[in-house]
């Protein structure tokens, strides 16, 4: 029997910075109601979903920084979106940037979550690859800070919900392929992925013509070699003078896009994922236990940078 999820991917058009946390929640809260609408069981929203993309200032009053995390969640402004997937039956999941305290040390992390239909956290994810750099480079059109303002995760989990093995990533983790491959070893059928990613790149400016290229280029492949759904939902528009690519997709195992968005604003792209179609990927082409040699891989985990070979003497 065939286990479908009825997935909405919630795209999001610019947030301001003088846009409070009510305002955006509101808009969450009519994709949810949307979506229900629609007969959804997920919905996705984009990377740091409750705010502007601050991490494109420099900033050092940690007053000025810690207005743009959460500090618990659900908190005060949020436990309605919570309430409302309950109410509802649909569940979803949320980037945002979340300030925690670990041993008496506060953290701070670029983190997504899942969650049920019955309104509680299913999961919680904290970005690994963290792009941009640390240090005021005010050469720059923007400035993209996520090494200042955020710590990496350590890892790529996996969650049992909405009846089938369901992993998360975010923005710059679709780019590299281990970010798919070591949630394809735990056997992912779903990977929720929200970015937030400008057009113009201000260290090599001649990928910009080629960034939605790129955008769909990486999870269909992540897709494809891991027999798995990918759904990437952006956050889109000109938001604070920052053009940021939109191409929220809904992607299947086959590689191929199956819904998409339009435009640049507030849209929903909305598929019918069947799970077991994972199946026809994961049980023959990349049937990983029959055809993977984990022996040959071993530089993959054993070095960071690449290391060419020395040249051969004359």
């Amino acid at each position: 029997m065939s286990r479908f999820v009825h997935v909405a991917a919630a795209q999001l058009g610019p947030i301001q910075r003088s846009d409070s946390r009510r305002d955006v929640v509101a808009r969450l809260l009519a994709h949810l109601h949307h979506a229900h609408e629609m007969g959804c069981h997920l919905v996705v929203f984009p990377e740091l979903a409750l705010t502007t993309f601050f991490p494109r200032w420099y900033m050092e009053d940690p007053e000025e920084l810690n207005a743009f995390y959460e500090r618990e969640m659900p908190g005060p402004e949020t436990r309605i979106l919570f309430d409302t997937a309950a109410r509802l039956g649909i569940g979803f999941y949320l980037g945002y940037a979340e300030l925690a305290v670990e041993q008496g040390v506060e953290r701070r992390y670029n983190t997504a979550i899942l969650v049920g239909r019955d309104g509680k956290i299913v999961g919680k994810y904290r970005k690994v690859h963290l792009p941009g750099h640390d240090q005021h480079e005010p050469w720059r059109a923007f400035q993209h800070l996520e090494k200042r303002y955020f710590e990496p995760g350590d890892d790529f989990g996996v969650w049992q919900a909405f009846g089938g093995v369901m992993g998360m990533a975010l923005c710059n983790d679709r780019r590299w392929s281990e970010t798919y491959r070591v949630m394809g070893l735990q056997g992912a059928e779903m990977i929720l992925l929200g970015y937030n990613t400008p057009v113009h790149n201000p260290p090599a400016p001649e990928h910009d013509d080629l960034s939605m290229f790129h955008n769909h280029l990486v999870m269909q492949a992540g897709a494809y070699q891991n027999g798995t759904w990918v759904v990437g939902v952006a956050k889109a528009g000109k938001e604070e003078g920052c053009e940021m690519i939109g191409g929220t997709s809904i992607i299947a195992p086959s590689g191929e896009i199956v819904a998409a968005c339009s435009t640049k604003g507030d849209e929903l792209a909305i598929a019918r994922c069947d799970l077991d179609l994972c199946q026809s990927y994961k049980s023959t082409t990349f049937n990983f236990d029959r055809h993977r040699r984990p022996e040959a891989y071993g530089r993959i985990t054993s070095q960071r940078g690449a290391t060419p070979p020395q040249p051969v003497a004359a």
